[in-house]
């Protein structure tokens, strides 16, 4: 049995090789840019939704006391900059702390505004090194910086730091 001469075709196969390789890297590209985007629409969909459920609290809380003016009728949270630097929180992990937060602070929503002072340092002890655990795998400790009562709206300025387990014994 006779087998044909390979010489002539190995300049062919090389070139073969070489397209599948590139058709190769062309998917693994494609599919990465995918994965970018879907990531991206993913993050976008999730603060989205907790905007809508955050707008949807506060029409809730304005509509209940849209008759009563000297109330708190929302509260507004925020991250603040802790010596300067900001803890660089993803905005799903902000949004789900912001979120457990105010549910901690929504005893204030319908309060007097003229009670702020007590209230803030009610606040403050409600709250002072406080741990909220398993926010996107992480536990985080939030201390209030600033309390501000204007126009019926509690706005709040925080500190999210990230808490370290104390090692089991």
């Amino acid at each position: 049995m006779r087998l044909p001469p390979f010489e002539r075709y190995i300049r062919g196969m090389q070139l073969a090789g070489v397209f599948i390789l590139g058709m190769l890297a062309g998917a693994v590209l494609l599919n990465s840019l995918f994965v970018a985007q879907f990531e991206a629409l993913y993050h976008t969909k999730n603060e989205l939704e907790s905007k809508l459920e955050q707008y949807e609290q506060d029409i809730r809380g304005l509509n209940q006391y849209k008759n009563q003016h000297t109330v708190i009728k929302s509260i507004q949270l925020r991250l603040a900059e802790n010596n300067g630097k900001r803890t660089h929180l993803d905005k799903v992990t902000e949004a789900e702390l912001i979120k457990r937060v105010k549910e901690d602070l929504s005893i204030f929503l319908g309060q007097s505004i003229y009670e702020v002072d007590s209230d803030a340092k009610f606040a403050r002890k409600i709250l002072e090194r406080k741990v909220y655990e398993d926010i996107n795998g992480k536990d985080y400790v939030v201390e209030l910086q600033t309390v501000l009562l204007a126009d019926n709206v509690l706005q709040i300025w925080m500190i999210a730091l990230p808490h370290a387990k104390a090692p089991a014994s």
